[in-house]
C-alpha cells in the first residue's frame, strides 16, 4: 500500500512540474517559419524605435523568422536592403501567466550560433495572439517617459 501511495505521490509531483497542455500546444503551433509582417506602436505618431537593441522597427518589418521549439531556439533574418541581413539567433520560452485568458509571456534571449548569450539579457513580451497562420507579440516600451505597447504581428 505504502509503494501505490509513494508511486500515486510521484506521479502527481511529475505532472505538476511539466509544462501545461496549453503551453505545449501554442509550441507546436509556433513551430517553422513566420514572417513579422507589422510593428506599430498602440499610440499614434512617428516614433524613431530600437527593438531588442539591435535595429530600428522598419528594419523588423518583413523579417523572416524560424521557431524550433524541441530545444526552444530560433533565428531571423532582415530583408530590408538598408538592413544588416546577418542571421540572429535567439533562444524563447513560452510561459502561461493566465489560464482563462490563455494569455502567455514569451522570453526571447538573443544569442550566438551556439546557443550562447553574450550579455545575458533578454525580453519579455506578452504572446497575446496565437493561431494556426497569425500570431502577436506585444512589447512595452518606454516613450518619451511613459509606457507605450508595440504589437508586433507574424503571419505564416
Amino acid at each position: 500500500m505504502k509503494k501505490i501511495i509513494f508511486i500515486l505521490t510521484l506521479s502527481v509531483l511529475m505532472a505538476s512540474c511539466g509544462s501545461s497542455k496549453v503551453v505545449r500546444k501554442s509550441k507546436k503551433v509556433i513551430k517553422g517559419n513566420w514572417t513579422l509582417n507589422t510593428v506599430a506602436l498602440q499610440q499614434k505618431g512617428n516614433y524613431n524605435i530600437s527593438l531588442f537593441n539591435v535595429a530600428d522597427k522598419s528594419c523588423f518589418e518583413g523579417s523572416s523568422w524560424k521557431f524550433i521549439p524541441n530545444n526552444n531556439s530560433g533565428n531571423y533574418a532582415f530583408n530590408n536592403s538598408n538592413c544588416d541581413a546577418k542571421l540572429r539567433n535567439f533562444i524563447f520560452t513560452i510561459k502561461e501567466i493566465d489560464p482563462e485568458t490563455g494569455l502567455y509571456d514569451f522570453l526571447l534571449k538573443p544569442t550566438n550560433s551556439k546557443g550562447k548569450s553574450e550579455n545575458n539579457q533578454g525580453f519579455r513580451l506578452r504572446l497575446s495572439q496565437l493561431s494556426d497562420t497569425n500570431m502577436q507579440w506585444q512589447l512595452a516600451v518606454n516613450v518619451s517617459g511613459k509606457t507605450e505597447i508595440i504589437n508586433m504581428n507574424f503571419i505564416k
